[in-house]
This record gives structure tokens, C-alpha cells and sequence, in this order.
């Protein structure tokens, strides 16, 4: 990496979330990218997916591991789960960073993935004791589709790439399965 990182990515290893790393390198903000291991049911499909993309792109990847008390999380809403993936950006951001990035686009039903609260989001990290760091979401705007479109022409490796909230999937019936259906009828 030619320089110290501006923006550190939320890297889930999905195709959302590595065309945000795309996004970045693209306009010249050179991002690290943060794995969170919260006890989710794909964490370790996930984690191959974000150590691949990373190194496809050549970025620094950290891991943050969280072992709540509850254990393993499970398919669909996870409440809180945006909400908690910043907070461990904030604190696990190398000190070059100023941004916070995070794959959202429009048209998901999960409400953590919505405008009101990405500016809701934006309000507690300026709130946060951290002066100067914002949080962004490119694509908050975009259906899903028109993030396909720019992950194709940006040449995001999309095999690298895992979608599924499930382990060991794809499970054909969560929504990240349905959105990965889009893509390869899209293909």
C-alpha cells in the first residue's frame, strides 16, 4: 500500500462490501479493511471471503473477534448488528482513518441498512468522543442491481466473494441467497 489508510471498510467478504473497497481504491482514498467475528452463523465462510478479498485488492485486514455472552447469532435480523460493526471500526481504526465504510445499498428490508439509520448512525459517531471521523456508505442510494453493475465494471472478483447468512452455504432461502440469484441472472 503506497500510503497510510484513509477509510476502513466493513468487510463482510460480500460482494457489497468488497465493491466498497473498489469504490475507495477507485477515487484514490487508500482503505484497510475490518473482519468482526461476532458468533454469526457464516463467520468462518466470511472470513475466508474477507482474507481473499483483501488480498485481491491489496489491503490490510484486521480481525476483531466479539464472544457475547449468547453465543452464536442466527439467520436474518440480527438487531443492533450495523450499529455494533461501527462501534468496532471506531475502535479498532488505525489512527490514519477517518472514514467508516459500510456496504449498504437501498431496497433491503433489514432497517439498519436504511437511510434513517445510516443518519442516525452518522449522528452517534459524530457524537462518539472521535472528532473527525465520519462514516459512509457509498452505494445507501443504489439498488442492489447498480451495485452489481459497478462491482462488474470495477472487476470485483465476485468467486472470492461469499453470500449467504447461513454456514456452509448457499442455503437458496436467506436473503443474501436471493440477492445472489440476481447477480448470477444478471450474469
Amino acid at each position: 500500500m503506497r500510503s497510510e489508510p484513509e477509510v476502513l471498510v466493513l468487510l463482510s467478504g460480500g460482494v457489497d462490501s468488497a465493491a466498497t473497497v473498489a469504490f475507495y481504491l477507485e477515487f484514490g482514498r487508500p482503505p484497510a479493511a475490518l473482519f468482526v467475528d461476532y458468533s454469526q452463523a457464516a463467520r468462518s465462510e466470511e472470513a475466508r471471503a474477507a482474507a481473499d478479498v483483501a488480498a485481491h485488492f491489496g489491503i490490510p485486514l484486521s480481525v476483531a473477534t466479539w464472544n457475547g455472552p449468547r453465543g452464536a447469532k442466527g439467520v436474518g435480523l440480527i438487531p443492533g448488528r450495523n450499529l455494533f460493526l461501527l462501534a468496532a471500526a471506531l475502535f479498532e481504526r488505525p489512527p490514519s482513518v477517518t472514514v467508516l465504510a459500510l456496504g449498504l445499498h437501498a431496497g433491503t428490508p433489514y432497517p439498519d441498512s436504511s437511510v434513517p439509520f445510516f443518519r442516525a448512525a452518522e449522528t452517534v459517531i459524530a457524537q462518539s468522543g472521535e472528532a473527525g471521523v465520519t462514516v459512509a456508505a457509498p452505494f445507501l442510494d443504489w439498488p442492489k442491481g447498480d451495485v452489481y453493475t459497478y462491482a462488474r465494471r470495477e472487476r470485483v472478483p465476485f468467486p472470492l466473494t461469499y453470500s449467504c447468512e447461513a454456514a456452509d452455504g448457499p442455503c437458496g432461502r436467506c436473503l443474501s441467497c436471493g440477492d445472489r440469484k440476481m447477480l448470477d441472472a444478471c450474469a
